[in-house]
């Protein structure tokens, strides 16, 4: 009973998912059989989607410095940050669960909690190919009406849950400690280098060569 409560429940209930679809295909329920093929879909999309997107991922953290991160998005960044997270957001594609890698790598590079949920925020709601699909069937007036009523919830909704991240302790942990090892790093190498400078000017003092 110890070992099985040491199982992860996201384990368990993928597995009692599997179970039941196994089941509703041997009783050909029809509520089971769409489910089944709603389930076939999605896994099929995710298995040609995720790996392209952790190598897009993959790309950004090595090209994009974490330095540009925190200068531009950082908490410093004030309302050119909000912009820019907001354009990029508007001008990526792909599901829900790409932003949430992307934003996980936003993050851990420097930028501000305000920032990555406003990222989100942006994502969910004013992708431009979404917008285009909308003004396609509902119109631009129910477009811009629609954009216009988003745009401020989400940013007042990433600024509350950003307050709140803050208070329970939720902050850059992982650029900080980050920052701290290129410090000690730094400094380890400068001591080397120092170190090797002194012995060096200590072999080829003067004093030396005349021993």
């Amino acid at each position: 009973m110890k070992n099985f409560n040491r199982i992860p429940i996201g384990y368990i209930l993928s597995v009692v998912f599997v179970v039941s679809l196994i089941f509703a295909q041997f009783l050909n329920v029809e509520f089971g059989e769409r489910m089944a093929d709603k389930f076939y879909s999605f896994s099929s999309e995710m298995v040609l989607l995720v790996p392209c997107i952790f190598l897009l991922i993959g790309l950004l953290d090595v090209w994009i410095p974490q330095q540009w991160i925190q200068e531009h998005v950082g908490e410093e960044s004030g309302f050119r940050g909000a912009v820019l997270v907001v354009l990029l957001a508007m001008f990526l594609g792909g599901p829900l669960y790409g932003a949430i890698a992307t934003a996980h790598l936003l993050w851990k590079k420097g930028c501000s909690l305000r920032n990555v949920f406003m990222y989100l925020g942006a994502y969910s709601t004013l992708k431009v190919p979404m917008l285009l699909f909308e003004v396609s069937f509902l119109g631009w007036k129910f477009t811009l009406v629609r954009s216009a009523v988003a745009l401020p919830v989400f940013i007042l909704i990433a600024e509350i849950m950003a307050a709140y991240a803050r208070r329970a302790g939720v902050q850059l942990k992982q650029f900080e400690d980050d920052v701290e090892n290129n410090q000690r790093i730094r400094i380890d190498c400068v001591s080397e280098a120092r170190t090797n400078h002194n012995l060096i000017r200590g072999w080829t003092s003067p004093s030396s060569q005349r021993k």
